[in-house]
């Protein structure tokens, strides 16, 4: 059952896998760099009851070994010989069924259940973040305008994407949902005389931020609050959202972007950026939901449509960004794994558990159909130029 499942995932590429008992089995076309894994009889059960979670798992606790080769490497086989494709239509009805059942159970995220989610991920250490993230500590897609990019030039390319998009004009009140470490508020403060509230669910994330704004002499421009983005009233002429959506959970659409209308003012803009699907709606892969964003669901552009379309807001323009997030993914990976004292600040199971992370989500944008959605959304038919031209900036240099 094991060499049958390995040749179905495993058909371009050369992997030898060592079973127990001393078994071989080779599979792929023997093209490119060999890689050698090892397998516990436990991590063979693992991986046909939930493959997925289950190499994931095995990785984790020591039971998959890389004898040749990296992780990298391994998961990129898998996805290069159409392991990780996306799936074509929506599946029986049955099948629409239990994915619907599964995702309004893994994702309800109440108030309650929204801090808890996001403790878990953001609230883990402001020290490991800084050492594999840029200097501004952007943790979403980057925009790589030229391939050669740092990282801080991509990550300073996207904050000014995203303001040219915006359209800000000095004074005017700008709501940053979920606003992480401050990044993006203080771009849009320090450079285009925006006054900007944060909210944001992360204390860690929260006492880091003021401590930057503070340092950056910006206290008087941005105020940031542990607040639940729903419990606002307050209206703002401009709102962005950066790789926030993806912690609403499908059941909780409709009612984010009813709340970003309520919160707009009438002439007022809105830019939404979000990692989305092309397949259309599935369920959190398992290891994602259990170890990663519990109650986290990367949406289908047509959820994320109709969920606007509801809320009774303009589309004004739509941005797909494909490879960027893989290639942002990359530099983070490699930081990650570079970085000497991250073998010391967490045990070897955190650390495998964070580079399947990596690793997993890299092949997810470059193999299995996940892509970023800019989304611009107003009140108005005529809040914005009928043409895009003021969108387009000079390239970031270095």
């Amino acid at each position: 059952m094991i060499e049958k499942l390995l040749r179905r995932m495993i058909r371009v590429g050369d992997l030898t896998v060592h079973l127990p008992g001393g078994r071989e089995v080779r599979v792929g076309d023997g093209t490119g760099a060999p890689v050698a894994i090892r397998l516990t009889a436990r991590a063979i059960r693992r991986i046909l009851g939930k493959p997925g979670l289950g190499v994931g798992e095995s990785y984790m606790d020591g039971e998959l070994v890389l004898v040749r080769g990296t992780l990298w490497e391994l998961l990129e086989l898998v996805g290069r010989g159409g392991g990780r494709a996306p799936k074509v239509g929506h599946g029986s009805w049955l099948a629409r069924l239990k994915r619907n059942i599964k995702r309004a159970r893994q994702q309800a995220n109440g108030r309650a259940a929204a801090r808890a989610n996001v403790a878990h991920h953001y609230d883990l250490s402001n020290d490991l973040y800084k050492r594999f993230l840029d200097a501004d500590m952007q943790y979403s897609c980057a925009y790589f305008e030229r391939p050669d990019m740092t990282l801080e030039e991509a990550q300073a390319a996207k904050k000014k994407h995203i303001a040219d998009k915006l359209r800000i004009q000095p004074g005017q009140a700008v709501l940053d949902i979920g606003s992480g470490w401050g990044g993006m508020a203080m771009t849009l403060a320090r450079d285009y005389g925006a006054k900007v509230t944060g909210v944001t669910l992360s204390v860690e994330q929260l006492e880091l931020a003021r401590e930057r704004v503070a340092a950056a002499g910006l206290a008087d421009d941005i105020a940031f609050e542990l607040t639940d983005y729903r419990d606002l009233s307050s209206r703002f002429d401009r709102i962005v959202s950066v790789g926030m959506l993806e912690h609403v959970g499908a059941p909780n659409l409709r009612e984010y972007f009813q709340t970003v209308r309520r919160l707009l003012a009438d002439d007022g803009v809105a830019l939404i950026h979000s990692i989305s699907r092309m397949e259309g709606p599935r369920v959190t892969n398992a290891f994602t939901h259990k170890y990663i964003f519990p109650g986290g669901y990367v949406p289908a552009l047509s959820e994320i449509t109709a969920a606007v379309e509801e809320a009774g807001l303009w589309i004004t323009d739509v941005e797909i960004l494909r490879l960027h997030y893989a290639e942002t993914l990359r530099h983070w990976r490699q930081r990650f794994m570079a970085d000497p004292d991250i073998p010391q600040l967490r045990d070897e199971r955190f650390r495998r558990m964070w580079e399947f992370y990596l690793a997993g989500s890299e092949m997810g944008f470059r193999y299995a159909g996940h892509m970023v959605a800019q989304l611009q959304l107003a009140r108005r038919v005529d809040s914005l130029p009928i043409t895009r031209d003021y969108m387009i900036s000079e390239v970031v240099r270095p």
